[in-house]
């Protein structure tokens, strides 16, 4: 497939195992409407402008891929002859540095190197201080499929986050538990747990309109096939919907370590977010609204899970104070809890519901919904 000869492209939208409900909702509102599942992903046809903006717009995705090429080999010769007929020459620049992911199963070439080895001895060789071009190989029953990564670093990296607390939390997990929680982001939000501050910084920037992708560039802008006027088009978008609603609503980020107050607050401020968040550092048990909050909002966190973080703690203490607190100090409040142990989390409040499963790191978690009641 040729990107100068098709006025679509087959893509792959990927994204955290738990988040494909939301990347179709957010691909819906790209006009992307015919779509399919797997886990993990979205498979969906593009227009570039559509790819563009997919990459710029979605908050809960990891990366957007474009299918190149799709055969059936079962020998390293029938390999090397789909290999050579391929168009690399719309997607790899003069000197761009090609890196290979290849996955296998179940087919009668299995040997995930000596694929690679076909594809780099077939593609041209870039150049020291090139530009690099992540092409994926994914290998089912002798069906082969090759795709072209659009994004380049990974979607949640936005560009701001330097400093980490302990265990942080991708951005694009937090836009989803923002998502998923039911907050409206005209409605008053904290976190009194907040580590790097991803949750209440992406709050900003979805309260605020400001696309998660604006400070960052792609591999797409690399590609020979690239639209400058497409992707200009498409900034201009980004720009009209950057602060063209109502004002940020109070939003409250604390913890008690103050170096991850200190972290958060860095991050905000490379994200410039910083001014729109209240920044405290306090324990659970000094839980309290933003600062000019007049109506009921949403308290979203993601607790301390035990095993990574401080297994000598009593979580079960901890989770059935910020249960008491918050009924105290913000009842009818939303709340959104990320956990991995749904039966600490009936500390809290039991009768939760489940608004997402997700696998993080290899470890299962649920997003857990309801009132501070």
């Amino acid at each position: 497939m040729a990107g100068r000869r098709t006025s679509t492209l087959d893509a792959l939208v990927v994204c955290p195992p738990g988040l494909e409900g939301m990347v179709v909702d957010e691909l819906a509102a790209l006009g992307v409407s015919r779509t399919r599942t797997e886990k993990g992903g979205v498979t969906c046809r593009l227009t570039t402008r559509q790819l563009y903006a997919a990459n710029l717009f979605l908050r809960c995705a990891t990366r957007v891929l474009v299918r190149v090429a799709g055969f059936t080999v079962r020998s390293f010769a029938d390999l090397e002859r789909r290999i050579g007929e391929v168009e690399w020459r719309d997607w790899l620049g003069v000197g761009v540095n090609p890196r290979f992911r290849v996955t296998t199963r179940g087919s009668k070439l299995w040997h995930d190197g000596a694929i690679e080895e076909r594809f780099v001895s077939g593609l041209p060789a870039g150049r020291p201080g090139g530009a690099d071009q992540l092409v994926v190989v994914r290998a089912g029953r002798d069906r082969f499929t090759v795709s072209v990564d659009s994004s380049g670093a990974a979607l949640h990296q936005r560009g701001w986050r330097q400093a980490t607390a302990k265990a942080p939390l991708r951005e694009s997990v937090a836009a989803g538990l923002l998502i998923g929680s039911g907050w409206d982001p005209t409605t008053p939000l904290v976190d009194p747990m907040c580590g790097s501050g991803t949750i209440v910084i992406e709050a900003a920037l979805l309260a605020t309109g400001r696309s998660p992708g604006g400070d960052r560039p792609f591999a797409f802008q690399n590609w020979p096939v690239f639209e400058p006027g497409t992707w200009a088009s498409v900034t201009a978008e980004s720009d009209r919907r950057s602060g063209a609603g109502p004002p940020a609503p109070p939003i409250a980020a604390a913890d008690r370590d103050a170096g991850a107050v200190g972290s958060a607050r860095s991050n905000a401020e490379r994200a410039g977010v910083a001014d729109l968040i209240e920044w405290r550092r306090a324990p659970i048990a000094d839980l309290s609204p933003p600062e000019g909050a007049q109506t009921d909002g949403h308290l979203i966190t993601n607790p301390p899970w035990g095993g990574r973080l401080s297994e000598g703690d009593d979580l079960r203490n901890l989770y059935a104070t910020l249960g008491r607190v918050g009924r105290e100090r913000l009842p009818g409040w939303g709340l959104g809890l990320l956990v991995a142990d749904r039966d600490l989390a009936r500390q809290v409040r039991p009768g939760l519901a489940e608004a997402l499963h997700l696998e993080l790191g290899g470890r299962r978690a649920w997003l857990l919904t309801g009132r501070l009641t």
